[in-house]
């Protein structure tokens, strides 16, 4: 199943430490009990628990590209990554690892944020482009993978999990009566609320990117 989690510092904002975010992905051990890892630089941190089922060997995330530009965590599958290397390969992408994770880090180098057109699969994404200091979150097309965030303390906080925010201590548990009333209509809280006040989720067929300037939030697919 896997998890991640991650947190994006906005400007004077304290940056995130590897400490605050083993906290966060300690939450998630459920979701990936194989092991789990982070990742720092500079306003954004990234973590990962992994449930090994492909590339039990060096499938470890997050996975970078070539040069270590482009970061990724990632929880789902893509079921079309073998197609998606071969492509990528033959445009002179090195792949590390057999993962379906890898091919991301390299489709995002081609084709930016559109990369998302290509992937067939269930995910919920976090990658990090270092070159231009943004982090860009995506989420599978019907909502299948979660993604969850809220913003306490001039940062930004995302997780699998909504118990993943709640591990850092600027983030309170309040309930939100809208979003669990809308669970007697729908089944379900609509996107992009939740249960709990101040967090929302990623709705499907969307992808956000995060920077210095704020939050921008665009569908993808529909």
């Amino acid at each position: 199943m896997c998890g991640i989690a991650g947190l994006f510092a906005f400007r004077h904002a304290a940056p995130p430490d590897k400490g605050e975010l083993a906290r966060m992905i300690g939450a998630l051990h459920h979701r990936g009990p194989d092991g789990s890892s982070t990742f720092v630089d500079g306003p954004a941190g990234l973590a990962h628990a992994r449930l090994s089922i492909i590339d039990l060997a060096t499938g470890w995330q997050p996975i970078a590209n070539e040069d270590e530009s482009v970061w990724v965590v990632f929880n789902g599958e893509i079921f079309n990554y073998v197609e998606l290397r071969e492509a990528l390969e033959r445009r002179g992408h090195r792949f590390r690892t057999k993962s379906d994770t890898e091919v991301i880090v390299h489709l995002y180098e081609d084709l930016g944020d559109r990369f998302v057109d290509e992937l067939n699969g269930q995910f919920a994404i976090a990658l990090w482009d270092k070159r231009l200091q943004r982090l860009v979150l995506a989420r599978d097309r019907t909502g299948i993978r979660p993604l969850f965030y809220t913003r306490a303390g001039g940062r930004l906080a995302f997780a699998s999990e909504v118990k993943a925010l709640f591990a850092l201590p600027g983030v309170t548990r309040r309930l939100d009566v809208q979003g669990l009333a809308s669970t007697f209509s729908y089944w379900s809280v609509l996107p992009p609320g939740s249960v709990f006040e101040g967090v929302e989720c990623l709705a499907p067929g969307h992808l956000m990117v995060v920077d210095a300037d704020g939050m921008r939030t665009q569908r993808y697919w529909d």
